[in-house]
């Protein structure tokens, strides 16, 4: 099968990553990358894998299934287009508009699926398959990877829990203008160190105050790279706000606290004042409804912690061909044919 993993943003590669070590395993199947400039200007697979910044190389390497973990993907590229999320944040409006570019929704657990089979019905021109997330797959591979490293950060630091600071870098809702003063003084009275990791779209400005707050604060440590998941599995809590990454954190198991988030059901501890973070922090690692609510995102959201994502999501397509064949384009109306130009150009056609 020829297959484009499809890179708007730079978290989709994260999120791609796992569907490629799988499908790499058969010797029938023929892998692209595309990867869209100026978003994301440095690739850090380009050493491992086959990509393209060309639209035109897409469209010719005639794709038979294209993953895509963002919004939009050209209309016109032949193959099946499959909506493989880019993570849970269900209170986010646009997680459920249906823009017409995807064939089938491979959605992560019954949450989603029961609603995206809803809209499958409303609209009629899409499948929904319940997979699970690739991410999971990398997840339950590397559990136990930086154990050793969390460790170290532990010893060197002379403290005996990690926190992960990671907000949404939206200027509506994010945590970062509020929650500078009350983490550092978190970290002054608990015996913490407290992990920076930002979204990769975070206003610049931000990002610059908050390293230069860890360059101050011995226990804040500011971390780079594409991959939140390492830091969220070296970690005991997280601090969020109206995030995805939430999500992903509470599927671990572990607790979760956020700063005014606008999900309307809330299944960790949230407050909308800064000076109630330390009392937070102690209530939600040992408060029994949280642990409980934890346990129903687990089961509701994504409980395929089975390494078997990927495989589930190679074997729906391998069968939406066989019983569809391959589109040669997306059907769509004039607004959404002139979006997909609009963001990704156009190509000439064989």
């Amino acid at each position: 099968m020829r297959i484009v993993l499809f890179c708007e943003n730079k978290y989709a590669v994260d999120i791609l990553y796992p569907i490629y070590q799988e499908a790499v395993k058969s010797a029938e199947n023929s892998l692209l990358w595309y990867v869209h400039l100026p978003k994301i200007p440095s690739f850090p697979l380009q050493e491992e894998v086959s990509y393209t910044h060309s639209m035109q190389e897409v469209y010719d390497f005639s794709p038979e299934a294209i993953f895509v973990p963002g919004n939009i993907v050209p209309y016109y590229l032949p193959g099946v287009k499959i909506q493989v999320f880019h993570g849970y944040a269900a209170e986010k409006k646009d997680h459920w508009v249906i823009r017409r570019y995807f064939d089938t929704y491979f959605t992560q657990g019954p949450y989603f699926t029961k609603k995206f089979k809803e809209l499958s019905a409303k609209y009629g021109d899409f499948e929904v398959i319940e997979t699970g997330w690739p991410k999971q797959d990398w997840i339950k591979k590397h559990w136990h990877d930086f154990d050793l490293e969390r460790e170290e950060l532990l010893k060197k630091h002379g403290k005996k829990q990690i926190v992960l600071y990671a907000p949404t870098f939206s200027p509506s809702l994010t945590s970062l203008p509020a929650l500078k003063e009350a983490l550092l003084h978190l970290v002054k009275i608990e015996d913490i160190v407290l992990l920076l990791k930002f979204h990769p779209l975070t206003r610049k400005e931000w990002v610059d105050e908050y390293k230069q707050l860890a360059d101050q604060e011995e226990h804040i440590v500011w971390v780079d790279g594409f991959n939140v998941t390492k830091y969220q599995l070296m970690s005991d809590v997280m601090i969020s706000d109206t995030s995805s990454t939430v999500y992903e954190f509470l599927l671990l198991g572990r607790p979760v606290i956020t700063y005014r988030t606008i999900a309307k059901d809330i299944y960790w501890t949230d407050i909308t004042d800064t000076s109630l973070l330390p009392e937070a922090f102690q209530n939600a690692q040992h408060n029994e409804e949280d642990i409980v609510r934890r346990r129903w995102i687990v089961d509701n959201y994504d409980p395929y912690l089975d390494g078997m994502v990927c495989r589930r999501m190679l074997d729906a397509v391998a069968d939406y061909i066989h019983r569809h064949g391959i589109p040669k384009q997306r059907k769509l109306n004039l607004w959404r044919k002139y979006t997909s130009i609009k963001a990704f150009g156009r190509v000439k056609k064989r």
